[in-house]
């Protein structure tokens, strides 16, 4: 059985649904499993709805009606019957949202936002699934929370991979079958959400389970490059990488392939490609067991908007261990990711990401302990396999605020 990931670009339109189609044509379903995500940008747009909840209530409808809008465009392309059921289903679920939104009384906004953002990808694979039907293509509709269990961590969970191996080998391999990507759901059957990009994961741990041939994540981009075209000019495609190297790509923030999708995947050997939507027979990027990088280039990849906090005692005594401790303590303890440490006797540089919003009360608590400066809006580059002239194209122009080198690494925090 393989799994193919379509993300949310690959579906952003009625053209480009009709697309899957024909990709799936060209390579093939049969005995395939699509994890598929919402369309376009309407994760977005979700979190807009779920960001007027929380500060301006009246904003809801017009925010939900802009999100429902954009789905009837396309749905009303790929159906010529105005009857067809598919509208009732689409207003099934969106009542369920504004339902949620009038009954809901958790001030949990994480909580919140995983029982709202999901229903892009269930609009999303209903509208798919409903059009395969369509077109003569006999499918599964799965609902993923019924299979991936998980812990009560909302918007980065962790699995249940045991109750998750039970649930998915009921998963009917014969047939096509079509579920989302990014959720799960806990002991509560409440929706989690595996984070951002999740989709990629869900594709992985379900192959894991399935024991799967392959993985493959379908792209508007011709399989992983060595840089993000949207930050580099001139970009280079892997033809192969294996496991190690891509989760040590993976893990300094290479977007192209989810941090958590590679481990499963490597634990049963499980080959993922990625490859273009757009011309769906060329090779693309092999992902698996084997050599480090081909070709091995300089591979860039650029965190933006990261947060630069220097520290120092104030009474000049060590930071050591027991410091460092209680610092990763209050990392955890406000949801602060760090992507980067460097530290000296008296003095310790952090380079963290604050996506949980926790950098403010953190500083407070910091203060009265160090002496604090910081940098926001900075951005964190790191090359693998670097050389001369990698390092003179990242530092020309930029201020240099820190430097970490390795025998195969560098990092630079630039402003």
């Amino acid at each position: 059985m393989r799994v193919f990931k379509f993300g949310g670009a690959s579906v952003k339109d009625a053209d480009a649904v009709r697309n899957v189609v024909k990709v799936l044509k060209e390579v093939g379903y049969e005995n395939t499993l699509l994890v598929v995500s919402a369309m376009g940008k309407t994760t977005n747009a979700m979190e807009d709805i779920i960001n007027a909840y929380f500060n301006d209530k009246k904003e809801i409808p017009s925010k939900v009606a802009e999100m429902v809008d954009y789905h009837l465009g396309i749905v009303s392309e790929l159906f010529p019957n105005a009857q067809h059921s598919i509208y009732k289903e689409i207003k099934i679920l969106v009542d369920e949202i504004n339902g949620f939104l009038v009954w809901n009384k958790s001030p949990n906004y994480n909580f919140v936002y995983d029982q709202v953002v999901g229903y892009g990808e269930l609009i999303s694979t209903t509208i798919i699934s409903a059009y395969f039907k369509e077109i003569g293509i006999s499918n599964n509709w799965l609902d993923v929370r019924n299979f991936i269990k998980t812990d009560s961590s909302y918007r980065d969970t962790a699995v249940n991979w045991e109750r998750t191996q039970e649930n998915v080998t009921k998963i009917d391999k014969k047939v096509l079958n079509i579920t989302q990507g990014f959720l799960g759901s806990d002991d509560n059957n409440f929706t989690t959400t595996l984070g951002r990009e999740g989709s990629d994961y869900t594709a992985a741990i379900l192959a894991f389970c399935l024991n799967a041939d392959s993985v493959t994540i379908w792209k508007d981009v011709p399989g992983v490059l060595n840089a993000d075209p949207r930050y580099f000019k001139e970009t280079q495609l892997l033809n192969n990488i294996s496991y190690r190297e891509a989760i040590e790509l993976a893990f300094y923030g290479a977007t192209v392939i989810h941090p958590k999708t590679l481990q499963p995947l490597q634990r049963k050997e499980i080959p993922l490609h990625v490859k273009s939507f757009i011309n769906p027979t060329n090779k693309g990027t092999t992902v698996g067991k084997g050599v480090g990088i081909e070709p091995k280039v300089p591979c860039f990849i650029v965190k933006k908007n990261q947060v630069l906090i220097k520290l120092s005692s104030l009474d000049f005594s060590f930071i050591v261990e027991d410091s460092i401790s209680e610092l990763f303590k209050l990392f955890h303890q406000h949801k602060i990711k760090v992507d980067l440490i460097q530290n000296s006797a008296i003095s310790f540089s952090v380079c963290i990401d604050n996506k949980f919003g926790g950098l403010d009360a953190m500083l407070l608590q910091l203060k009265s302990k160090f002496k604090v400066a910081y940098h926001e809006n900075v951005s964190l580059y790191t090359i693998r396999h670097f050389d001369t002239q990698s390092l003179e194209t990242l530092q020309n122009g930029n201020e240099l605020l820190l430097e970490q080198r390795g025998t195969e690494t560098v990092q630079l925090v630039v402003k």
